[in-house]
């Protein structure tokens, strides 16, 4: 069964690398994953706050494509893609109105019954009973792992893993040989969307959180996030001038350290791509 496969826009730009270590560690595990065809920007993290009918549409529109193309389950490495699909497909269920209207609007049927995957799910579903015997080079490092806001919240509606001291991230670095320290910053917001507009609130917010990591002795940040990983990663300068100290800490995805553990190279897995120096780690 083909996996249907959503990256968002920021896999195919400013988030490669995590394109290419998702794409790398299904191949690795043979697993076959399909790009939706003709897929469109989700509307994070603008649309939902500038027009609820379009915040709407635009997610339907990926899933009606996903329906149409024939994937019975989605992986969305993206965690605010993954939300905004998942907070869609349950606000057209609950109001049948609404659903018409949206789906009048895209001119394509959204049953609802497409299953929507985040990362870590995708890894739980397909990889993780494999994930020890594969292990040839165990991630043998203390690392904190960082869900963000997007991963668990709304938890009414997500219904994955939980609020306040989420755990599945940390089993599988667990499971690849890493320590995963006991932090307070797992579900801190980082900034998100104000990477742009505000770069001095993300510079406080990562930088807390960054602080907090090294300060407890982690030798990476480990997060399922785009938006995460920019705002920790590319905003290091900030975070450092905030901090008035040098951080050195490197941020990488679970699918990057999972993908060292089993053999995978830093090439392959998009790690020379990053801001702050990642060789520590391999």
């Amino acid at each position: 069964m083909e996996i249907g496969f959503y990256p968002g826009c920021s896999l195919k730009g400013t988030s490669r690398e995590y394109n290419e270590s998702v794409l790398a560690l299904a191949k690795a595990f043979g697993i076959e994953i399909k790009e939706i065809e003709d897929w469109n920007c989700c509307g994070a993290t603008a649309a939902h706050s500038m027009d609820r009918k379009l915040s709407l549409a635009l997610p339907a529109r990926v899933l009606a494509l996903a329906e149409k193309q024939g994937f019975h389950e989605i992986v969305v490495p993206c965690a605010s893609c993954y939300n905004r699909l998942a907070v869609t497909q349950y606000k057209l269920s609950e109001d049948a109105g609404l659903k018409k209207d949206i789906t009048d609007s895209i001119k394509m049927p959204c049953s609802g019954k497409v299953k929507i995957l985040n990362v870590i799910q995708f890894l739980d579903s397909y990889i993780k009973d494999k994930i020890q015997k594969r292990t040839v080079h165990p991630f043998k490092y203390d690392v904190a792992c960082y869900y963000g806001c997007l991963l668990v919240r709304p938890h009414q509606i997500l219904q994955f893993d939980r609020t306040e001291d989420p755990q599945s991230m940390d089993e599988l670095m667990r499971m690849v040989g890493a320590n995963a320290i006991e932090w307070g910053y797992k579900t801190e917001c980082c900034g998100a969307g104000l990477s742009v507009s505000r770069t001095d609130l993300v510079a406080k917010l990562s930088g807390n959180i960054v602080k907090d990591a090294e300060d407890r002795g982690a030798k990476a940040i480990i997060v399922a996030c785009p938006m995460c990983h920019s705002n920790l990663d590319m905003r290091r300068p900030q975070i450092d001038e905030y901090l008035r100290e040098k951080t050195t800490i490197p941020v990488l995805y679970i699918t990057q350290a999972i993908g060292l553990a089993i053999g995978l190279s830093p090439e392959e897995l998009g790690l020379k791509r990053h801001f702050v120096e990642t060789s520590s780690i391999y």
